[in-house]
């Protein structure tokens, strides 16, 4: 699977979106003074995580092609506060709406005025997902074995494959840690910027009861700074082959861009998220 171009925007895994980019520059801190490939990766959850924790909210722009989008190609404006994503459909496959469709989205964002709480009940589902995919980084340095760091486009590339002597301890990590896969991390802020991961043959889990899924599924994503600490993903790709039960949130078949972002109060309350998305 061929590196993703930088883009403005599953994300899986749901997964995570495009904001201004900061250019490149060639790593400024030698490989050997930051450590092993194990302990880079380490570094990089612990920093991962930490940064969730203070994550401030941005409004921007969605391009996405989904089993949420019925596979058409939506174009969304969306804000984010603390009770999840406030979005309004703009276009579908390039037209602009219709004043029915319009009226139709309009509608649907007043019921979320009327009603946040059932809002902030399906946001949070989401944002549930969002928390485990963390925890499935969590347990990367221990599933996989990892190549020696080297520079790349002035990010480290770090390979990955299964480790053998790691045993997986939910049907998700069973199947993450089948894949094998590459990692580009910013050097100096030692976050990721892009990972992809494909499966090199196919998982079978409770005698393909409960999953099949196939050789050559994959999925990628790409991070940008906006500033410190915000990294943002800006695009999604996930191609997965077979029948899951698991992730139900997270679509089998994505593309996300996200760009344009605009910095927003932390404190936006949903009324004035639905304000912003209308304008």
């Amino acid at each position: 699977m061929g590196k993703i171009n930088r883009v403005a925007a599953s994300s899986m895994l749901c997964m995570m979106l495009a904001w201004p980019f900061s250019g490149v520059c060639a790593p400024t801190v030698a490989v050997s003074q930051i450590g092993s490939a194990k302990q880079i990766v380490e570094k990089l959850v612990a920093n991962e995580d930490q940064a969730a924790l203070h994550k401030d909210h941005y409004a921007y722009l969605c391009k996405e092609r989904s089993e949420r989008t019925g596979g058409h190609l939506w174009t969304e404006k969306v804000v984010e506060t603390d009770a999840g994503k406030v979005r309004m459909l703009l276009e579908e496959d390039g037209r602009p709406l219709s004043p029915d469709r319009i009226a139709q989205e309009r509608g649907r964002l007043a019921g979320i005025v009327a009603d946040p709480t059932a809002f902030q009940r399906h946001s949070q589902a989401i944002k549930d997902d969002e928390a485990h995919l963390r925890r499935m980084l969590a347990f990367a340095p221990r599933a996989y074995l990892f190549s020696e760091p080297r520079e790349d486009g002035g990010f480290l590339r770090i390979d990955f494959k299964p480790n053998p002597d790691y045993a997986p301890q939910s049907i998700e990590q069973r199947v993450l840690h089948n894949m094998m896969g590459t990692m580009l991390i910013d050097p100096t802020a030692l976050r990721l910027h892009h990972i992809e991961a494909r499966l090199p043959a196919d998982v079978s889990i409770g005698y393909g009861l409960l999953a099949v899924i196939h050789a050559g599924s994959s999925f990628s994503a790409t991070r940008d700074r906006l500033g410190q600490p915000d990294w943002k993903t800006t695009q999604v790709d996930a191609n997965i082959d077979g029948r899951v039960i698991f992730f139900k949130s997270v679509d089998r078949k994505q593309h996300v861009e996200h760009s344009n972002f605009i910095r927003v109060a932390n404190d936006l309350s949903v009324a004035q998220a639905v304000a912003l998305v209308e304008q």
